[in-house]
């Protein structure tokens, strides 16, 4: 299982390293107005529309494989998580219940008793602006 995530690891990288080169030599929309006024420039290695149709293709097929690869990875990162047992690590994760017979210690001066919530008149004047 490690070589094929080792084999899936190797993949991912060079289909993101190829996108990256193919994304950086790709031109813009407006590149190829230069080209409408003099420049020349947009007919150099693959012809005026050839070079958008390839590298958009290619860069396409580099994307898919670079998704599936990272799918591939998380789901075998997964299956590796998973303790022998069967169990998540939380559902194995013993809680202790807090003991019944502890008595919470109250210090001498303190009454045990809620204090009585003190009513304060209502103000019928107006707040001052």
């Amino acid at each position: 299982m490690t070589i094929l995530v080792k084999l899936l690891l190797v993949i991912q990288v060079l289909s993101a390293l190829g996108m990256i080169g193919l994304i950086l030599i790709q031109h813009g929309k407006g590149a190829d107005m230069g080209a409408a006024f003099g420049s020349g420039g947009s007919g150099s290695l693959f012809g005026a529309s050839g070079s958008a149709n390839f590298l958009s293709r290619t860069t396409g097929v580099l994307a898919t494989v670079f998704f599936v690869c990272t799918l591939m990875l998380a789901y075998f990162g997964h299956i590796r998580a998973v303790p022998s047992g069967g169990t998540s690590v939380l559902e194995s994760a013993a809680v202790p219940a807090p003991a019944a017979s502890a008595a919470v210690q109250i210090p001498s001066g303190i009454s045990a008793q809620p204090a009585a919530p003190t009513s304060q008149p209502a103000s019928s004047a107006a707040p001052a602006r």
